[in-house]
């Protein structure tokens, strides 16, 4: 933002761009912290985490990795559900016209409570961010400021069809900044809700202050 120079976190790029990012949190005299956090990147990327396009996970990974992580919610369900639906008219020789609707369901324990919410949206990624954010806002209700504004979805290792990895990139936005998140997994559904998770938790440390 504004001059700050940004660092990039790119295959291995090393302890020098470990230690300029960490240096923002004054965390960068920490030598054996810095082994771990480099540890984890080598062992992210190597899972096909790009961290480049997501810096908001990478300072939620310096936290975990300086345990001052603490999560803000915990997931004990979630389910997505799409559901094409025709819709039949009345003229001879029509062809039924087709509705796609997306519905997620999350149960959540979220400050000592448990939240069973559903969310619809315009596709499983839409109505899961709906469903998260609806389950979360009557606990955190800075999350009404939070927006979703951009999705991207890359297949990993093509060669392997339809076990192959998916890397999701999510950037969100509030009134006053924006940011990007990442997950990988087999599901895409699952790399969805990685890169949510850590959208959400990183605007919530952020605003916090444990972030900046």
């Amino acid at each position: 933002v504004g001059n700050e120079r940004r660092v990039l976190v790119s295959e291995l790029s090393g302890r020098s761009n470990i230690i300029a990012k960490a240096t923002k949190y004054a965390l960068e005299k920490d030598d054996a912290l810095m082994k771990r956090i480099l540890a984890q990147v080598v062992d992210l990327e190597n899972q096909g985490y790009q961290f480049e396009a997501a810096e908001a996970s990478f300072d939620v990974l310096m936290m975990k990795c300086a345990g001052q992580y603490q999560p803000k919610f915990e997931r004990i369900h979630s389910r997505v559900v799409t559901q094409m639906d025709e819709i039949r008219t009345e003229s001879e020789g029509t062809t039924p016209a087709s509705v796609l609707s997306t519905e997620a369901t999350v149960k959540l324990r979220v400050g000592g409570k448990t939240e069973h919410v559903a969310g619809e949206g315009d596709g499983p990624v839409n109505a899961l961010d709906n469903a998260l954010r609806k389950a979360l806002i009557p606990t955190y209700p800075s999350l009404v400021s939070m927006k979703l504004v951009d999705y991207k979805v890359r297949v990993i290792n093509s060669t392997e069809g339809t076990a192959a990895r998916v890397r999701v990139v999510i950037e969100s936005q509030d009134e006053c900044d924006f940011w990007s998140t990442v997950g990988v997994s087999e599901n895409i559904i699952e790399a969805s809700w990685l890169a949510l998770v850590d959208a959400v938790e990183y605007k919530l440390f952020k605003d916090d202050g444990a972030l900046r």
